[in-house]
């Protein structure tokens, strides 16, 4: 938010300098982000002189050009080539002398140099308007009144406007701040000043309005001012106003329009102008209308409404979205002779979820959103009613005021024990009763330490004892408060295993393989849940930052694949990911909200150089990856194959003892890729992080000696269905012998020639071992027969 510090100064007496006055908003709670240095014209005209031309020759190499002489106000006059088909003797000019530096309108800037033109010197230039930012015209230099006194400064001849604009860092909660007057009332309360507000006794209406009002919602609109104002003149707003609103970025429209935007950024009171005859029936209705309704705003675009949008009605259609934006159809043009002028309070949560919904963003929502003050919608309407009347003409009617529940104040309970305790020092009682009496929070009950105060609607966050307290300290000074020399802390206990440290040996071991860690927003486009997901699970938010993040993830799949094809399309297509995250799913009436980790590889397996081989990526990598993880968290899993699921091929799932999942990997299908417009293969795994630190509570490490005597590998080679899972090939060789069968792995699988239709040939190794003895040849040969055997019964294998 921009404000003008000679705005500022016109309603509070201080001879701060600027820099002073930043540094105590700052303190106070209105960070200024910067400072910038404001003048009505670029560069400010510095270093340009008034001269008047002594003589004026033809140059003799150049058909267009003169020679002239110039005096500028000091012993020396200039020689300057001038190409201007209007520059004569005994002219009062604009004169850049060497080193000068001019912007020219178009943006761009040069400095005057002394330099030879077509032989003959030039010590500098007179000037044209758009060489010096005034004008657009270069038919001709300038030429001032003889009046004008040679060497006078050109900034002061036309008196230059210059101005520091603070851009304040405004934070939501400070709704009382959003105009220049909030922000005087602030800065009076911290430099023990007055603020001056502009008076509106003189307001004085001629008759009732003849526009009618009606508010058909009075949640949404508790307070509706309205008046009339006739045989206005739309016209080019004066000086004094075409100089304050360009000072804080706004561009001059027309006295009337620049008008309700002056009252705006003085008072923080939104004021809107409709041109009264564009008002069907005389009648102004606030009401919502039907949803799917078409509305065109200033903007030239065309929105559909939703039946929550509060609108601002004539008899026949809308006029103007309430508090965000307004029609095209109803606003003030040069030819408008008399206006309507509207001031109103809205409901907050309403403008936030239209300004929200629309993606509009205005001057008017950015105010009501946070929360207006109710009480000076009249004195703003006032305010600008004879502003108008000032400078545009025109007869004002009575005010239509319709507020049929005022809004009260809040009452907040207010212990200066309490205040003391937070700020770790005792504050003073008499500058508390003064600092809440210049906030205009009023005592209304004292008793002993404990107070009962009424605070103003403006202040919309203070409405707790422990806001009461941050507005006292902000003005006390946070700064102030002193540090203590003693320290006390107690010792807390952190419940095991840590969540934190568990996740960082994680990334570390990840990282050390060559992952990144990426962070993303749990927000996704509703387009992937609808075309990858289940749509009955889907969960929306009610107050969407935009129409492209309005769904919670479904799956950390979503977030990964963006953040791929954000880094493919930048070439680099060797990727490797990871994310703590959350998905969250709906089920019938309860959300569900899982931790996980998300494992993303595509492109080659490591990156290419002369030590590596060009390798691509596959399952078995990411494999290896998600069993690292669970045997460096010394987890119990078995793995099983179980083909595909809806967005993955090469489907694995790793299990607990219980049958719960704790990891799944596989290849993303095609139809998920192109959503996502990835042209190459991804590889995904996802592990359930809830279910690993549950497992993790209830684990306890043993000490399991090495070995003394060796362990015997056999291979197998079995011909079996393709329907058959290695889950069950591994349950059975464990259930022969749990003691000595150690492990069972799956090292190669083949499909192709010489393999019978429907089958698949499955290469195994079975790891045997006895801890109290070494196993003899024929102990290691009967459990491969019972085994066999086995096989045989229970999967129809044969043996390759």
């Amino acid at each position: 938010m921009k404000i003008s510090f000679n705005w500022l100064k016109e309603y509070i007496d201080t001879d701060k300098s600027a820099k002073e006055v930043a540094d105590i908003l700052t303190n106070i709670g209105l960070e200024v982000e910067g400072i910038e240095q404001y003048r009505s014209i670029k560069g400010g005209l510095e270093g340009l002189v008034i001269g008047q031309v002594i003589s004026k020759s033809k140059h003799p190499n150049a058909d267009r050009l003169s020679l002239t002489t110039v005096n500028i106000g000091n012993s020396n006059d200039l020689s300057i080539v001038c190409g201007a088909p209007n520059v004569e003797a005994n002219q009062k000019v604009v004169v850049a002398p060497v080193g000068c530096t001019l912007h020219h309108i178009n943006g761009e800037s040069f400095e005057i140099k002394k330099s030879k033109i077509r032989g003959e010197l030039s010590e500098g230039m007179i000037c044209a308007e758009d060489e010096i930012g005034m004008g657009t015209d270069h038919d001709g230099i300038i030429v001032l009144e003889k009046k004008a006194e040679v060497g006078t400064l050109l900034k002061e001849y036309y008196s230059i406007q210059e101005d520091i604009v603070f851009e304040i860092g405004l934070t939501p909660n400070r709704a009382d701040a959003t105009s220049h007057i909030g922000v005087a009332k602030d800065l009076a309360v911290a430099i023990k000043s007055t603020v001056n507000t502009p008076s509106v006794e003189d307001f004085k209406g001629t008759g009732g309005c003849p526009v009618k009002i009606e508010v058909e919602n009075s949640d949404q609109c508790p307070r509706y001012v309205g008046l009339y104002i006739k045989d206005v003149k739309v016209s080019e707003s004066p000086d004094w106003l075409k100089g304050k609103l360009n000072s804080i970025g706004l561009k001059p429209i027309n006295n009337i329009v620049d008008t309700t935007n002056f009252v705006l950024h003085e008072t923080g009171q939104p004021i809107h102008a409709f041109d009264a005859v564009k008002i069907s029936g005389n009648k102004v209705i606030i009401k919502t209308l039907p949803k799917g309704i078409k509305f065109t705003t200033l903007d030239e675009v065309e929105r559909e409404l939703s039946d929550e949008d509060l609108m601002i009605c004539n008899e026949k259609e809308g006029m103007c979205i309430a508090g965000v934006f307004g029609g095209i159809e109803s606003g003030v043009t040069e030819q408008t002779t008399s206006i309507f002028l509207e001031s109103a309070y809205f409901n907050p949560t309403s403008i936030r979820k239209t300004s929200k919904k629309h993606g509009l963003q205005t001057d008017a929502s950015f105010r009501f959103e946070r929360g207006a003050d109710p009480n000076i919608t009249d004195h703003a309407a006032k305010r600008a009613a004879l502003l108008i009347q000032e400078i545009a003409g025109g007869t004002i009617s009575d005010i239509t005021d319709v507020y049929p529940t005022p809004i009260e104040n809040f009452t907040v309970d207010f212990s200066l024990g309490q205040l003391n305790k937070i700020a770790g020092e005792e504050i003073d009682k008499q500058f508390v009763f003064t600092t809440l009496k210049n906030l205009d929070i009023e005592i209304i009950e004292e008793s002993n330490e404990k107070l009962k105060l009424s605070v103003p609607p403006r202040k919309v966050d203070v409405q707790r004892e422990i806001d009461i307290i941050e507005e006292i300290l902000r003005i006390y000074g946070y700064n102030n408060i002193k540090i203590p020399t003693k320290l006390n802390t107690s010792i807390s206990y952190a419940e095991k295993p840590d969540n934190l440290k568990v996740k960082n040996t994680i990334s570390s071991i990840l990282v050390a393989n060559g992952f990144y860690e990426t962070i993303s927003s749990s927000l996704t486009n509703p387009i992937y849940s609808e075309q990858l997901g289940n749509p009955d699970e889907i969960i929306k938010v009610l107050n969407p930052l935009s129409k492209e993040l309005d769904t919670l993830r479904q799956t950390m799949l979503y977030s990964g694949l963006e953040s791929i094809r954000h880094n493919i399309n930048r070439q680099a297509n060797d990727l490797k990911f990871f994310e703590f995250g959350k998905s969250y799913n709906k089920q019938k009436n309860n959300f569900i909200e899982t931790p996980h980790l998300a494992l993303f590889t595509t492109g080659k397996k490591h990156k290419i150089n002369i030590h590596s081989k060009n390798i691509d990526g596959s399952i078995y990598y990411l494999k290896a990856c998600v069993q690292n993880i669970l045997n460096r968290l010394g987890l119990n899993y078995h793995e099983s194959h179980t083909g595909k699921c809806s967005i993955l091929n090469q489907y694995i799932k790793y299990q607990d003892n219980e049958g719960s999942t704790l990891a799944r990997i596989g290849q993303v299908e095609k139809k998920a890729l192109n959503v996502f417009d990835i042209d190459q293969t991804v590889f995904y795994g996802e592990l359930d992080w809830q279910l690993i630190m549950d497992e993790l509570k209830n684990k306890s490490i043993e000490y399991t000696p090495v070995p003394k005597f060796p362990a015997v590998r056999r291979d197998l080679a079995l011909l079996i269905g393709k329907n058959i899972s290695f889950d069950e090939v591994r349950k059975i060789a464990v259930n022969i012998d749990k003691e000595l069968v150690k492990s069972v792995e799956l090292f190669d699988i083949y499909e192709g020639k010489q393999i019978p239709e429907g089958k698949k040939s499955y290469a195994i190794s079975i790891v045997l071992q006895n801890t109290n003895k070494t196993l003899t040849d024929a102990e290691v040969d009967q459990v491969i027969d019972k085994l066999i055997s086995r096989y045989s019964k229970e999967i129809n294998a044969e043996i390759r």
